[in-house]
């Protein structure tokens, strides 16, 4: 199959050198540094155990042009980056290209094939400007939900921190035949990509703790553990994940994990940042609306109250605006 990975960074840096191993024909879509990069050597991947492995047989281009119609897009650019590629991404579409969507967070098309009041329409604080959604059509949208974390810690050169796990489903639960040849390229590249039959829950239960430890986190300074044991923080992660679930409930979501459970898990991963934290220290612009402005507007939408979500989206937020505007990066220093 012929796969093109729009955002050539950690995850998608990741399944790109993983699927060109097992045989695909893969095209980085990249820029700058990276570009050059997997130009002159091709992607290298450093798997969890410190084996080094290099997918020569692949493409990079930045002009989407040249690299032509695909079979599959991979869209592994970040949530708030999506706009700004919707309409360039069309030179890669012929009439039965798949968009599988890599975003944390909830996505522009989640009351696609959604049923009920909400049907049809776009989550606004993630495609403000409606662009994701005029030139990506919702019929060719595959879901997907990243578990694993992984670095780019070289111009073409992707380090696997730990796991393997990219479920995948089709908006409307369907086990479709586009969809099963996705999944067995994924599992081919040792890969584990099952086809779920409500990815939309799957997609809350990783949003689930994003939309908490990330902004509590950039806000803090602190790392999960740090978040989990102190007893202020955890007490605020908790109000934030039983307002989600309250308003995830309304739109028939189960999670299959409690919420104590949660947390734990988020507890035993220990001194890690979180993405938002290392956006934060970076200068970087942080998806703070895919993880938490999404969730403030389905509460408006189900009419249920997320004050303590609110407050902290609303700190996060005008956090955000502040480093924006001095393009400055923020970072404890020892004194």
């Amino acid at each position: 199959m012929k796969f093109a990975v729009v955002g050539a960074g950690s995850i998608g840096g990741y399944l790109g050198a993983r699927l060109a191993l097992a045989g695909e024909e893969v095209t980085f879509i990249a820029r700058r540094a990276n570009l050059e990069a997997i130009r002159a050597n091709g992607m290298k991947l450093i798997e969890e155990d410190g084996t080094e492995r290099i997918a020569k047989e692949v493409r990079a281009t930045q002009n989407m042009q040249e690299a032509g119609p695909q079979d599959v897009v991979l869209l592994a650019v970040k949530a708030h980056q999506v706009g700004d590629v919707a309409k360039d991404v069309r030179a890669l579409f012929g009439p039965d290209t798949a968009v599988v969507t890599l975003q944390n967070g909830i996505p522009w098309w989640y009351f696609y094939k959604h049923g009920g009041e909400f049907e049809g329409r776009s989550v606004r604080s993630v495609d403000p400007d409606g662009v994701a959604a005029a030139n990506i059509e919702n019929e060719r949208i595959i879901g997907s939900v990243v578990y694993p974390a992984a670095e780019l810690v070289a111009p073409g050169v992707v380090k696997v921190v730990e796991g393997n796990r990219f479920p995948i489903g089709e908006p409307d639960g369907s086990e479709s035949a586009r969809a099963k040849k996705i999944s067995e390229a994924l599992v081919r590249a040792d890969l584990k990509s099952p086809i779920l039959p409500d990815i939309r829950s799957e997609i809350w239960l990783k949003l689930w703790g994003n939309l908490t430890f990330n902004p509590i986190s950039a806000l803090t300074h602190a790392t999960l553990v740090d978040i989990c044991q102190f007893p202020l923080t955890r007490d605020l992660a908790a109000g934030m994940m039983s307002e989600a679930q309250a308003v995830a409930e309304k739109l028939n979501i189960r999670f299959r994990v409690t919420l104590e459970k949660r947390i734990a898990g988020a507890e035993k991963v220990g001194k890690h940042k979180t993405s938002m934290l290392q956006d934060i220290e970076h200068g970087r612009a942080i998806e703070l609306e895919a993880l938490v402005g999404s969730v403030v507007e389905m509460g408006r939408l189900t009419q249920t109250p997320t004050p303590h979500i609110d407050a902290v989206y609303a700190c996060a937020a005008l956090l955000a605006k502040s480093l924006a505007e001095e393009k400055g990066k923020l970072s404890i220093q020892r004194a």
